[in-house]
Order: structure tokens, then sequence, then C-alpha cells
């Protein structure tokens, strides 16, 4: 027999359906791995469209901003954007300028990062010293995404009580850098009808790195009737 007589013999059994000759060997083989890879391929591809169908509502969850009111609910402590809607971005040469020409509310959202004021007395509890621009009157989580009633009122009524009741007194709300209360208490105060604000977005870091002298601050209590 001449070695192109010969046949090739693969080590599975007839009746199994392999063939026998050099021709039918390949399409044995492949018929091979279909049998052994399919089902795991089938099983991969079904399990990654069941991580991909669960991932994609959870990244729609997870959206830092509400998206009725457009405030920021979460991931404070992330870069701004250059603008403020209701407000004015602003320096800290003009926020200077502001303070001294205009006689300008110097307005410190920084939350307080503790339990929060207490019910009784209204002060607040704060587990780190504060330091802010000399003339600052401190407003604990004014800034947050979503304001208890307690809190709604104690930000508008100061906002009265500084400005005298006039809507157009400048005012310049200011955080620490990366800081998103003070952009969300912009917005909240432009909601109130508030029409001469202004954002300072580096906050009291950014007045830091300038060698402005920054003093120790204590928040403005809530009144124990709002808790």
């Amino acid at each position: 027999m001449t070695p192109s007589q010969h046949q090739i013999r693969l080590p599975f059994p007839a009746e199994q359906g392999f063939a026998h000759d050099a021709g039918t060997a390949r399409e044995g083989v492949a018929r091979l791995k279909k049998r052994v890879c399919g089902p795991w391929v089938e099983r991969f591809a079904l399990i990654a469209a069941l991580i991909l169908g669960l991932a994609l509502p959870l990244c729609a969850q997870t959206s830092p901003f509400d998206p009725a009111s457009g405030y920021r609910t979460s991931q404070f402590r992330a870069p701004t954007p250059e603008s403020v809607p209701g407000g004015q971005t602003i320096t800290l040469e003009f926020l200077q300028q502001l303070s001294r020409d205009q006689h300008a509310i110097l307005l410190d959202v920084m939350p307080s990062d503790g339990a929060g004021a207490d019910p009784k007395t209204g002060v607040w509890h704060v587990p780190k010293p504060r330091l802010n621009m000399a003339g600052s009157v401190w407003l604990p989580d004014v800034g947050k995404g979503v304001l208890t009633p307690a809190l709604e009122t104690y930000f508008q009524s100061n906002l009265t009580t500084l400005t005298g009741g006039d809507k157009a007194h400048p005012v310049v709300i200011y955080c620490q850098a990366d800081c998103w209360m003070s952009w969300n208490a912009v917005k909240r105060a432009a909601s109130y009808g508030y029409t001469a604000l202004y954002w300072y977005p580096d906050g009291s870091d950014g007045m830091r790195d300038w060698d402005v002298p920054l003093v120790p601050s204590t928040p403005v209590p809530m009144q124990p009737a709002l808790q």
C-alpha cells in the first residue's frame, strides 16, 4: 500500500461519527472543538450579557446629580466646572475687592462633617477646627443636594439677616477647592431670588495658597425649634 493509500487513524470510536481518512479528520477535529468549547463559549457569553445588563442600570443609578433639581447629591469632593447657574465665578482678587468696596457677604458653606446641630441647643458638632477668611459667616450643610425643611429655613433666614432683606446685595459663597457644596449653595440662593451671587471655587484652599490670613470660625447655630 502506497503512502497515499494509508488511512489516518484517530483515537475516537467510529460510532461517534469521526471519519478516518485525512480529508475528514479535520472535520472531526472541528466537531470535537465545537462539542468541547461550544458550551463554554455560550456560558461565557451569557454571563457577560448578564453582567452588562446589571451594570448599565447601576451606572444610571449612580449619577451624582438629582435629575429633577439639578443639584449634586453625592461625591461632593470632585473637580468643579468653571461656571454655576445663577452666579458669577470670581478670582481671589475680585473677592477681596467685593469685600472691601461693596461690603459683600462672605459665606462659607463648608459641611460640618459631624453629627449636625444639637436638637436642643442648635449648636453644631464640629469635630475639627475650621479656618476661613476673616469676616466670613459659616453656614454648614446648606450646600447639600437635598435640604431638610429645617436647613432650608436656616439658609433662607440667615441670607435675609445678612443682606438686610436686599436680594441685590453681593454675596460671595465658597467652601474649599473641588467642593460642590459651594456650587449647590450658589444655585440654591439664586432659586431664592438673590441676584448678586459670586462663587469662589478655590475656597479656603485658594486663600491659604495665596497667603490670605485664615482665622478660626464657629458656625451660626440653628434655632432649636427648627431641629
